[in-house]
């Protein structure tokens, strides 16, 4: 059979290997000539409540958005209001009335739009009775094992102090809830009495009014560790030939693991890689010289960040 040359065949296959990958997985788009398009507030808009919602359109092949917020406007700034990327098309943040200006710009890992033409908006002066305060940290449905945590909110004009509240059974009965307490400041530090699913909310207040109560978070407090792991092979003390196939039982509520593998003293790591988090319950070894003696051991990894007593610690020597 005549051979085909090089040149030839390449010609063949490379339209067959390039539809495999996209445009975007081998060039990202630039986003110079694009445009973030503004949707709220619109220009000149007046806004009585303090929290305003930022959104715009979502601009193709774009990783980010950069926020900035001034006052009274960009060609003329008082101040750098804000100043935030996010990863979304919509946000919220809480402002002192006045006038202010608002602009967007996309970016992605190599390039970014123009900044969006600003748009001016007024927040209004008003009671705080139709104000709530904007919930920062925890994030809603955060899962955590840090106890105290310290829970955060932003400030409200015109308020001079912040109810706190939290709750597990979604503050229905009032005078039988976890913990209520009045504070001047926007953090306070909770300790969580017993793994749970709790919910919080914040309340604003001055000497002569209430504000509205903030959306209700919750957050769910799990300290408690996942079972020891069993190692399954290979069985402590044998003789392997490279690679050396590790591996451990799968543990209820793990969602990684943790390999520690150590040298010939069991008590020195390996390398810089151990301990090594896998997904998995095994792992190919293929370090080390002939006659050397390796220990290895695993834990298990909650979702909280929970890390469970360790296996045995079994050793293996290299054939």
């Amino acid at each position: 059979m005549k051979k085909r040359p090089f040149l030839y065949l390449l010609l063949i296959f490379l339209p067959g290997i390039s539809s495999l990958f996209s445009c975007d997985e081998i060039i990202e788009p630039s986003l110079a000539k694009q445009q973030v398009q503004m949707e709220a507030p619109v220009d000149q808009y007046q806004s009585t409540s303090y929290t305003i919602n930022f959104w715009w359109d979502a601009v193709d092949h774009s990783l980010s958005y950069h926020l900035q917020v001034v006052s009274p406007t960009f060609a003329a700034p008082g101040g750098l209001v804000l100043d935030t990327v996010v990863k979304t098309y919509k946000f919220s943040y809480t402002l002192t009335p006045g006038n202010y200006q608002w602009r967007v710009m996309a970016e992605n890992g190599s390039s970014q739009t123009g900044w969006s033409t600003p748009r001016s908006f007024t927040v209004v002066a008003g009671s705080i009775k139709q104000q709530s305060v904007q919930l920062t940290s925890p994030s809603n449905n955060l899962l955590t094992n840090q106890s105290p945590y310290t829970f955060q909110w932003g400030s409200l004009y015109g308020a001079t102090a912040y109810q706190f509240e939290i709750d597990t059974n979604n503050f229905a009965n009032e005078s039988n809830i976890v913990s209520n307490q009045t504070i001047p400041g926007q953090q306070i530090s909770f300790a969580f009495p017993k793994d749970q699913i709790y919910q919080w909310r914040v309340r604003a207040q001055n000497d002569t009014a209430q504000a509205l109560w903030s959306p209700v978070y919750t957050v769910t407090y799990d300290h408690t560790p996942p079972g020891q792991v069993t190692l399954v092979a290979p069985v402590s003390g044998t003789t392997l030939s490279l690679p050396i196939a590790l591996s451990w039982n799968a543990v209820a509520t793990a969602v990684k693991y943790k390999l520690y593998v150590y040298q010939s003293d069991g008590t020195t790591l390996y390398n810089s890689s151990f301990p090594m988090v896998l997904t998995g319950t095994s792992y190919s070894f293929n370090l080390g010289s002939s006659g050397n003696t390796v220990y290895w051991m695993v834990t298990a990894l909650d979702a909280a960040g929970n890390e469970s007593p360790a296996s045995t610690k079994n050793s293996f020597v290299l054939q």
